[in-house]
This record gives C-alpha cells, sequence and structure tokens, in this order.
C-alpha cells in the first residue's frame, strides 16, 4: 500500500493535536500560580483568601502567591486578569462587587461577564449592620427611627465607591427611605479603624472580620443581611425580619480569564472543592467568619449572573453611576 508524504505528515500533526490537550492540564501547573485579590490587604476577604491559597498550593505542588490590586470597586484587579494568558496562572478572587460593577461602571474596559470563565463559589457570608457603641441605639429598630429623625446627619463607611459594603447599605436606604452620607474609603481595612475609632458611625461589612470586634464589644451588631440568621450571631435579628423583602450576602469564588482550557478549568474546580472540604481548612476558615460553599463551574457561573441582575436593579432605582 502507498501513503503519501503529506498523508503521513497530516496524521502526525493530528496526532501531536490530540495528545497536547491531555498534556497541557496533566502538565498544569509548572509554575507558581497567581490570584489576584482586587481589595486591599487586611480586608475581609483576604485573610480567608490566603488560607484557602496556602491549601490550594499544597494540593498542586505549586506556590499559589495572592497579589492584592485594589481600588475602583475592584475593576483595576479584574481588568489586569481578563487581559492575562487565558492559561490558568492569573486568577481572579470574584466577589459581588464584580457582579455591581457590571451596571455600576458606565465604561468598563472589560465585560464583567463575557471575559472571565467561571471556576469555583468558595464560600458566602452575610453582611453585618455594625455601629460604633457610642451611637446611642440598641436595636435595629431603634437605628432606624434615629437615622429618620435625622435625615443627612448620619455617615455610613464603606470599602469604597461600588463596594458590596456601599451597595448593601444603598439597598438598604431604598427599602426603608433612609437618608445617610456615604463615606468611601480605599478598603475595609482603614473603613475599619475609623469606625473602631468612632470618625464614622454605621456600616455593613462581611462578618467574617467583624465578629471578634462584636464578641469584644468595641462594636454593636444590630442585624445580618442574609434571609436567616447567622451562625456565628445567632442571637443577631436579620433584617428582613423589620424590612421584608431585604436580602443581601457577600460571595467569594475563583474566575480565570475567558478561553482557558476545559481541562485547566475542571482541574482547578476539583481542587479547590476537596480543599474545601479539608478539616482543617475548615476550622480556619470558620475562625475567619467564612462559610465554605464547594460546587461546579456552571454552579459558579449562574450565581454571577443572577447577581449581576440583582444589582442592576438596585444601581438603576438608587441612581448610582460611576464613570
Amino acid at each position: 500500500m502507498h501513503i503519501s508524504f503529506p498523508l503521513l505528515a497530516a496524521a502526525a500533526c493530528l496526532a501531536a493535536l490530540l495528545a497536547s490537550a491531555p498534556a497541557q492540564a496533566q502538565e498544569y501547573p509548572s509554575r507558581p500560580v497567581k490570584v489576584i485579590v482586587p481589595f486591599s490587604p487586611g480586608g475581609a476577604v483576604d485573610g480567608p483568601m490566603r488560607v484557602i491559597a496556602q491549601e490550594l498550593g499544597k494540593r498542586m505542588g505549586q506556590q499559589v502567591v495572592v497579589e492584592n490590586k485594589p481600588g475602583a470597586g475592584a475593576t483595576i484587579g479584574s481588568e489586569i486578569v481578563a487581559r492575562a494568558a487565558p492559561d490558568g496562572y492569573t486568577l481572579l478572587l470574584a466577589s459581588q462587587t464584580n457582579a455591581i460593577s457590571a451596571s455600576l461602571y458606565s465604561k468598563l474596559a472589560y465585560d464583567p461577564i463575557d471575559d472571565f470563565a467561571p471556576i469555583s463559589l468558595i464560600g458566602e457570608e452575610p453582611g453585618v449592620l455594625v455601629v460604633n457603641p457610642a451611637l446611642p441605639v440598641k436595636t435595629f429598630q431603634e437605628f432606624i427611627a434615629y437615622v429618620k429623625e435625622r435625615p443627612g446627619q448620619v455617615d455610613y463607611a464603606s470599602s469604597g465607591n461600588g463596594s458590596g459594603q456601599h451597595l448593601f447599605a444603598a439597598l438598604l436606604a431604598s427599602s426603608t427611605g433612609l437618608k445617610m452620607n456615604h463615606i468611601p474609603y480605599k478598603g475595609s481595612g482603614q473603613a475599619t479603624t475609623d469606625l473602631l475609632g468612632g470618625q464614622v458611625m454605621v456600616s455593613i461589612p462581611g462578618t467574617a472580620g467583624m465578629v471578634g470586634h462584636i464578641k469584644a464589644g468595641k462594636l454593636r451588631a444590630l442585624a445580618v443581611t442574609t434571609a436567616k440568621r447567622s451562625e456565628e450571631l445567632p442571637d443577631v435579628p436579620t433584617v428582613g425580619e423589620t424590612v421584608p423583602g431585604y436580602e443581601a450576602s457577600a460571595f467569594f469564588g475563583f474566575g480565570v480569564p475567558h478561553g482557558t482550557p476545559k481541562e485547566i478549568v475542571d482541574l482547578l474546580n476539583r481542587e479547590i472543592n476537596l480543599a474545601l472540604k479539608d478539616p482543617t481548612m475548615l476550622g480556619k476558615l470558620k475562625d475567619l467568619g467564612g462559610t465554605p460553599i464547594p460546587g461546579s463551574a456552571a454552579d459558579f457561573g449562574k450565581l454571577v449572573a443572577d447577581e449581576t441582575a440583582k444589582w442592576e436593579k438596585v444601581v438603576h432605582a438608587a441612581n448610582l453611576s460611576i464613570d
């Protein structure tokens, strides 16, 4: 039988292509993996993220490096990942801030949905309405009455324009008719410092960084933002118990640039889910106030899409926009 050289060459190329796809996944990761955290160091998600990165690095046999790239409502760090090579070596810590940015920013250099591929949800946590103890209110109902009697006189802190803390408060204001002044900070660390010091009196951060301050009496918790009460703060009522229909939660998970090979996405999803089941890891995350939630890439993608649609309504209702 006669086989031409061009046919042999084509067959060899096809064999090489078929072999290269699984090989790419088998060789991954062959160097350190970088996780871009689009928030400042010391923030509410920074501690849990470093715990997860350390465990994930152990599982994959490569260092997982956390890099903080804060600013502009998480859009600076997100753009870095959107423009990175789709090879699995640059991950994004995605959160509700990404879902908010999709409608809050009129001009973005990337598409908050289409330029990323979801990997896995990591966890969710309630926001908690906290006040400095110097504010003369002991309950959520007293807080509403106090602010309504002083429209425009009460300041609330957030980790920045367009952050979850900002929009959680905006949703509360629109749901109750409250009029408060927004004081945006360049990260939750400084916002918490000023809240503890009494420079501002109110904030709605995630519970992860607040439980210790609340139990120590340095801050007073008035309500949590989720539909159910928090396991860490079981005596604190939900906002929804007083304001029916109010519900908001902070979430965080991993994403990669669009076009990252499915084999790599699947490998990362598997290793992240296994890391979240590790007993030592669960203990560390619980100490930090986080609730791990393993799941599929599709699950996380649906969550991001649903949250984007939800916060678009809040942004438009509050007439918020950032150029």
